[in-house]
Formats: structure tokens, C-alpha cells, sequence
């Protein structure tokens, strides 16, 4: 039986080497379609959705990203239909980031999928991921965080400059450093 990958580490939640050449060049690869993205083709919309395609494989036709965007890899980031991502958003896809249909990010909300040991020096040369998750019809406001292993349940509203550290239940409005429950959305 042959050793995993660093990749397959990766995707696994294993401790693994981000400076693997594997992970490496995948990274650069995504630069270079986020520098075309955000730079060259941003204006040129038949460009445009050949490198959304390209970037992120695994999302519906109709995502909607305001340049600048940036990411890890791309292909890790799952999307349902009509998502839109506002202005500057940033999502650390080292691991899956599944985001359910009609979920709507404002500027300058982060993802982020990795982390590190807390021991110095396992730190040093390894790195560890947990997925996140966002359900169908959710509001991320602007500024939002949204940690390592975060589930969102369907029908959320985070409120602006929020910290999500901890699972939020469907049908909430959560907000706050870090973010709690604060409303419960359930339709009589």
C-alpha cells in the first residue's frame, strides 16, 4: 500500500506539508487565474466565466464573484446556484468549503478552511484543515470570518464583522466577536 500524498493529507484533515511541489503548483495555478480574474479579464465577461469554470470546477454556472476574490486552490470551494460574492472576499480552501444555493456574501468576508497544530514545532512543518459549510438562502454580512469546521445552517443571516467559531443552527441570525445566536428566523 503506497503513503498518502500531501494532498490526499490535505484533503483528509491529516497533518500535512503545505510546501509539498504538488500543492505548490496547484496554488501558482490559481494565482495566475486569480490574477486574470481580478486584474486582465475582470471587464470581459466571456473571459470571465471561462476562468470561474477553470478556478472553481465544482460550482454552478451562475456564481457571481466581485473582483478582488482570492483562494487557495479553487477547486475545493463547492457552490450551489446564484451565490455572489461581494468586493475583496477571501476563502482558504485547503479544505472543502461546501456552500449550499442563494447564499449571498458581502465585502470582505473570509473563509477559512485552514489551521495549524498548536505545538511550535509540529507547526513548523505541517498545517491541518477542517471544512466548512454554508447552508441554502444564507446572508454572510460583510466583514464576517468564518473559522476552520464552521457549519451554517440553511436560512442564516450572520450579521456584519462577526467571528463565527462555532456551528450556527438553521433559520438564526447569529452576530458578534465571537458570533452567538441572537434571533431565531423560524417563520411561524
Amino acid at each position: 500500500m503506497s503513503a498518502k500524498s500531501e494532498k490526499e493529507k490535505m484533503l483528509a484533515g491529516e497533518l500535512y506539508s503545505p510546501i509539498a511541489a504538488e500543492l505548490i503548483e496547484e496554488r501558482i495555478k490559481a494565482r495566475k487565474l486569480l490574477h486574470r480574474l481580478n486584474v486582465s479579464d475582470y471587464l470581459n465577461p466571456i473571459a470571465y466565466a471561462e476562468i470561474l469554470t477553470e478556478l472553481l470546477p465544482n460550482a454552478a454556472k451562475d456564481l457571481i464573484i466581485e473582483a478582488p476574490f482570492y483562494c487557495d486552490y479553487g477547486s475545493n470551494i463547492h457552490c450551489g446556484e446564484r451565490v455572489f460574492f461581494n468586493f475583496n472576499c477571501v476563502v482558504l480552501d485547503v479544505m472543502k468549503v461546501n456552500i449550499g444555493s442563494f447564499v449571498f456574501f458581502g465585502p470582505g468576508v473570509h473563509i477559512y478552511t485552514a489551521s495549524h497544530p498548536m505545538e511550535t514545532k509540529l507547526r513548523r512543518k505541517r498545517a491541518i484543515a477542517k471544512p466548512v459549510s454554508i447552508g441554502n438562502d444564507c446572508w454572510i454580512g460583510g466583514g464576517v470570518i468564518i473559522c476552520p469546521g464552521v457549519t451554517i445552517g440553511d436560512r442564516c443571516v450572520i450579521a456584519a464583522g462577526s467571528v463565527v467559531t462555532k456551528d450556527i443552527p438553521h433559520d438564526s441570525m447569529a452576530g458578534g466577536i465571537p458570533a452567538k445566536v441572537t434571533k431565531d428566523l423560524k417563520l411561524p
